[in-house]
């Protein structure tokens, strides 16, 4: 049974203005526009508006969201299920940060005694594990110029280059079924390269090497396989077809 648009903004709690701006982008349309003008959603439209409000709340922007789920790769269920591990990491490092907090308060009134590395538990600045590793592989400079461009990021850019990286991770996570070597996959992987070269300089040769070490390093398959299993292999071979034909 259809609904009209006042019906789905007061179930869903968003405002009728959100769902008309959807359908004028092109992210939502409704199933029907009766004459009189009414929008008229269905069970399957709702399911739409559910993935993307799980998008919304992981932080993607709308036009990258209307991109994964027009994708003809795209898969609900699978998305759902990539859904719920990101949720859960970010409730992780919520529950982390609360623990710290609620231990701070303690410690202010002199109920416990923290030590100083206590007091910064649960705060993640994405530091990389793998930073000894990559300097000996490419050099002091790759990864100085790297970690130059991360630190001089203001907040709100560090921010939004965070969900740029969720955002192509899930993307090819969706992808990882396909043929690297596909249009698709070699499109999706170029996002990736570009990603990494905001804050980076990679060559064709490093951006290969790069793609070797998350399968040949436990840290880095299990950091990239937490958006899907498989997708570090994936990555690796699409990153290498990528590097190869930027050399021919």
């Amino acid at each position: 049974m259809s609904k009209k648009v006042k019906e789905v903004a007061d179930l869903v709690g968003i405002s009728v203005r959100t769902l008309h701006h959807y359908d004028e982008i092109g992210l939502l349309k409704p199933a029907k526009v009766t004459e009189a003008g009414y929008r008229l959603y269905t069970d399957d439209n709702l399911e739409t508006l559910q993935q993307i409000l799980f998008f919304r709340e992981l932080g993607f922007p709308l036009k990258k969201i209307k991109e994964v789920i027009n994708s003809p790769s795209f898969n609900r269920r699978e998305a759902l299920e990539l859904h719920q591990q990101m949720l859960i990491e970010k409730r992780r490092r919520l529950d982390n940060m609360i623990t710290t907090i609620n231990k701070t308060i303690k410690h202010m009134k002199g109920e416990i005694h923290m030590t100083n590395k206590e007091k910064f538990e649960g705060f993640d600045f994405s530091h990389n594990p793998y930073e000894e590793e990559a300097r000996k592989r490419w050099g002091d400079q790759a990864v100085d110029t790297v970690n130059t461009g991360i630190t001089n990021m203001s907040k709100d850019e560090r921010e939004h280059f965070s969900k740029e990286w969720d955002s192509v991770c899930m993307k090819l996570a969706l992808l990882r079924d396909r043929s690297p070597e596909s249009q698709v996959a070699q499109e999706a992987i170029k996002e990736w390269y570009d990603l990494l070269n905001k804050i980076g300089n990679y060559s064709p040769e490093a951006f290969k090497g790069l793609g070797q070490l998350y399968v040949n390093d436990d840290r880095f398959t299990k950091n990239i396989d937490k958006y899907g299993e498989g997708l570090a292999k994936f990555m690796c071979k699409s990153m290498k077809i990528f590097a190869d034909n930027m050399k021919k």
